[in-house]
């Protein structure tokens, strides 16, 4: 069980890096106006290291911000940040490929609507659609099936932004110190019983999508350039990749379906986090071309941050090499 608060980032209270602050914006659905990201380019420029990073939540970050900086006057300006309150627990991610962002956006409007939901954990997740279904969310909806903890209980649902609200509001009543409803004991049963399903009812795991659309550009290693995509609406993925109109410039994306960087994934590493053993975007880059079957994910420690969901080749710092975990 969790001792302590989880210490996720914000776009508000900043995490310290090595390299400088570390903000986290997210954007429920992934969607953002051709204004949105120019906004979050420029703050990227002006006031961080000059790139972006996406993550596997299909949420962004900036890196290297120093002490003091207007980040979150500059998002709450461009409608990035709606809720100071309960801007950490915002966390929707999306099928980039449905036309659901307007549930998406209803979901975040009475998340956010409730006091009582604004001390949820910085890891709570919502899904949407069944694309992502499979992406371990506390909570998820694909059509009427309301999953928890990323099974079908067998609780289905006629109003499912209620549905959302009721089973965070149950989750958050019974989490204790908690971040996750799979590590709260007996914790889905009780929301399945709620919603009147037997408790006898049996749990179905859903299966996890193996890979992003090849619709979806791809960024290498998650991180884009500032100065990149400049004037242009896009709507990240939680596979690292964007869906952008039709026509546009994606030079230095990942559009070709033979490249080797498909599924190629790293967390920070050295030098920008000091918990890492290695520059680990470095070591994936000299090793990138090696033949591999399943998502490849380098972590700088232990801790295997940013880690895709499902099934990944690991390759873990240890200080003295890496350990591979298949």
């Amino acid at each position: 069980m969790r001792s302590h608060p989880d210490a996720c980032p914000g776009a508000v209270e900043l995490h310290a890096a090595a390299d400088g602050g570390l903000a986290r914006i997210r954007v429920p659905g992934g969607t953002l106006s051709a204004a949105q990201w120019d906004a979050v380019r420029l703050a990227a420029a002006e006031l961080g290291n000059g790139s972006i990073e996406l993550t596997s939540r299909a949420n962004l970050q900036i890196r290297g911000l120093a002490d003091g900086v207007e980040l979150a006057e500059r998002l709450r300006a461009a409608g990035l940040l709606p809720s100071w309150s309960h801007e950490r627990i915002r966390n929707i991610v999306a099928a980039p490929l449905d036309d659901n962002q307007d549930l998406v956006d209803a979901l975040d409007a009475a998340l956010c609507a409730d006091p009582e939901l604004a001390s949820l954990p910085g890891r709570f997740l919502v899904t949407v659609g069944a694309a992502v279904s499979g992406l371990g969310g506390d909570l998820g909806l694909a059509g009427d099936v309301l999953l928890l903890a990323g099974t079908d209980t067998g609780v289905r649902v006629s109003d499912p932004v209620d549905a959302v609200v009721t089973a965070a509001r149950l989750f958050q009543s019974m989490r204790g110190p908690a971040w996750r409803l799979s590590e709260v004991d007996d914790g889905v049963r009780k929301i399945t019983a709620h919603f009147g399903v037997s408790s006898g009812a049996a749990f179905t795991p859903v299966v996890t999508p193996v890979a992003p659309s090849p619709l979806t550009p791809g960024v290498p290693l998650g991180r884009l350039d500032a100065s990149q995509l400049p004037g242009v609406a896009v709507r990240l993925t939680p596979w690292r990749s964007l869906v952008v109109p039709a026509g546009t410039d994606v030079t230095g994306l990942i559009t070709d379906p033979a490249s080797p960087w498909h599924g190629v994934s790293a967390c920070t590493g050295r030098p920008g986090c000091a918990k890492s053993l290695s520059d680990v975007r470095a070591d994936a880059r000299a090793w990138l071309g090696t033949p591999h079957s399943r998502p490849v994910h380098w972590s700088g420690c232990a801790r295997r941050c940013g880690r895709p969901a499902g099934e990944v080749i690991e390759f873990v710092a240890t200080g003295d090499g890496y350990e591979e975990i298949r």
